[in-house]
């Protein structure tokens, strides 16, 4: 299309005119749409000439893009031979759900990271290629790093690269690890401002397929209850539940020698000062608080009632005192029926040795119920227990039923002492003391109940984080045996996660990790004769959605391989 403006002796005229090749090879044009007259048209597009020469080449171009979508918007005809055999080695099968994940890795600008990787190195492979396509593979079909090659070659834009590329790259993502983390967090606000002023930390660990110690490969406490050898991973998680930063250490260490090298990293090279550190007890000794209390950083962490000392466990356990969360009433916890939904609290100045600090007692008789009807079953088994006369105890397992079974020892006649097991009652009424209670201690002095408690009962998007990774993504069990391409399994894993949190927060978390991926899966193509694509996806709410937040659509009847081409370059941020 173009603009062409024609003179007379009284008036100067504006047209759209489509220029095309006759059937005996000539050229012609022929007038699309008549503007107007200049004299018409300044007044409403006015009041220069060169107003009016503006706005009708905008109409151009609006009516080129119509021309355009017409065009491809046409019906094709293909034809079709019930007496033609396939071709040999033809790939009809294509995948398309990852066009919605490359989007995100493109917004972090993660192709520029492995760019400067190659600028490093000198390698000939396609870094980016093959970071781009483990990530994608992990999120849609987590498997083996020859698997994942395999995969990759369904997807609608090939490999670019060889398996042996993949190991090599492997080497180098592993050594460069702690220089991707912190580029990617620079690169993650221009998705938006992070949430950085509440942190969350957790450690989780993944067992390996060995029998043997190796390296960092060590014997400890797994979380799958496995005797295998297992590393540890520290995660840290912002506000909004997206990762942050991730450390690996030895299987046989204690998790809280984990914190504070990470937290280091995050204050240097990332640049946070300023924020709350929150996790589970576990991870909220003495030291670390202490630690966290420098600075501009404060920190809320939970706290065992059953390891205060006397004086506060007393106070934490008297119904007494307690308050409504939402407006600050005083309630008699003692009187609230059962179905009760509400969250009472009550708080005093807590002082240690180093820091002043405010323990917050909450109390849920929806908890408290919780609880009960647990407790309630564990006794019910410790009876059978006494029953049966099976009363073994697993000390390992904290909730074991056999805890309930207490014993004394009986001499009849003056015979020798006879030991014999009862149901202890006791013990059950002091375990029933601590229901519906829980226990956070922060140095936030003089801020509001309710902020704080809010920050703490947000920590489950973490322990998500942890189950994604293992579940969905299949973390683990780990095959790889060298340190570095160790190290490079789970920072894929880690950018997986964080590419699918944003992803997540795109959709305004709308779906479940279950519905997102389930999606995103199913999104395949088949190629028809060389022409185009079919859609082999159901259209639903969620598959609209991921399209309006993306910019692209594939939910056409029929995609020509040009607006293919033109849908891979949207994904990458490229018009």
């Amino acid at each position: 299309m173009n603009l062409h403006i024609t003179k007379s002796k009284n008036a100067e005229s504006f047209y759209i005119c489509r220029s095309y090749t006759k059937a005996n090879g000539r050229t012609t044009s022929t007038i699309i749409r008549k503007l107007g007259t200049l004299e018409h048209l300044l007044v409403e597009h006015g009041p220069t000439r060169e107003d009016v020469i503006a706005w009708a080449k905008n109409e151009v171009r609006i009516e080129t893009e119509k021309y355009k979508n017409e065009k491809e918007a046409k019906t094709v005809l293909i034809p079709f031979h019930a007496d033609r055999s396939l071709d040999y080695d033809k790939q009809a099968f294509f995948r398309g759900g990852y066009l919605f994940l490359q989007f995100i890795y493109y917004q972090l600008q993660l192709n520029k990271v492995c760019r400067k990787l190659k600028l490093k190195y000198k390698f000939k492979y396609d870094i980016n290629a093959i970071l781009s396509d483990l990530i994608y593979t992990r999120i849609l079909e987590p498997c083996s790093k020859r698997s994942s090659f395999k995969a990759a070659s369904e997807f609608l834009e090939k490999p670019s690269y060889g398996l042996h590329d993949v190991y090599r790259a492997l080497d180098v993502l592993g050594a460069e690890c702690n220089l991707i983390q912190a580029e990617l967090y620079k690169n993650s606000h221009f998705l938006g401002k992070r949430n950085d002023k509440v942190l969350y930390y957790d450690c989780s660990n993944y067992y390996f397929e060995i029998e043997q110690e190796d390296g960092i490969k060590k014997y400890g406490k797994s979380k799958e209850h496995r005797p295998n050898p297992i590393i540890q991973m520290g995660l840290f998680m912002d506000g909004d539940g997206i990762p942050l930063a991730f450390s690996l250490f030895p299987g046989n260490a204690n998790e809280q020698t984990s914190l504070k090298p990470l937290e280091k990293k995050i204050l240097g090279e990332f640049g946070c000062q300023k924020f709350i550190y929150c996790s589970d007890a576990g991870l909220g000794s003495e030291s670390i608080r202490e630690y966290n209390h420098m600075g501009e950083r404060a920190y809320i962490v939970t706290q065992s009632i059953k390891k205060l000392k006397s004086e506060e466990k007393e106070w934490a356990l008297n119904p007494q005192g307690f308050k409504r969360v939402s407006d600050g009433v005083p309630v008699d916890i003692t009187r609230l029926p059962e179905d009760d939904k509400g969250l009472y609290y009550k708080d005093e100045p807590y002082t240690t040795k180093k820091l002043h600090q405010r323990l917050i007692i909450t109390y849920s008789p929806k908890y408290a119920l919780y609880q009960k009807s647990i407790r309630d079953k564990q006794v019910e088994r410790a009876q059978k227990m006494l029953d049966s006369g099976s009363t073994k105890k697993c000390r390992k397992n904290p909730n074991d039923p056999a805890r309930f079974i207490g014993t004394t020892a009986v001499t009849k006649d003056g015979e020798a002492a006879e030991v014999q097991q009862y149901l202890d009652e006791e013990k059950i009424f002091e375990e029933a003391r601590y229901d519906g209670l829980y226990a956070v201690c922060t140095d936030l002095l003089d801020d509001d109940v309710g902020d704080i408690l809010k920050v703490s009962e947000s920590r489950w998007q973490i322990e998500e984080c942890f189950r994604i990774m293992k579940t969905d993504f299949s973390a683990r069990p780990v095959y790889l045996q060298d340190e570095n391409r160790i190290q490079a399994h789970f920072l894929i894993c880690f950018l997986a996660l964080t590419i699918y949190r944003f992803l997540e927060k795109k959709l305004n978390s709308k779906y479940t990790c279950e519905e997102l991926l389930g999606a995103l899966k199913a999104m395949n193509f088949a190629e028809i004769q060389e022409q185009g694509f079919v859609p082999l996806y159901k259209r639903e709410a969620i598959t609209d959605d991921l399209h309006e937040v993306c910019g692209f659509r594939t939910d056409y009847q029929f995609i020509t391989k040009s607006k293919m081409r033109t849908i891979q370059k949207k994904s990458k941020g490229k018009e």
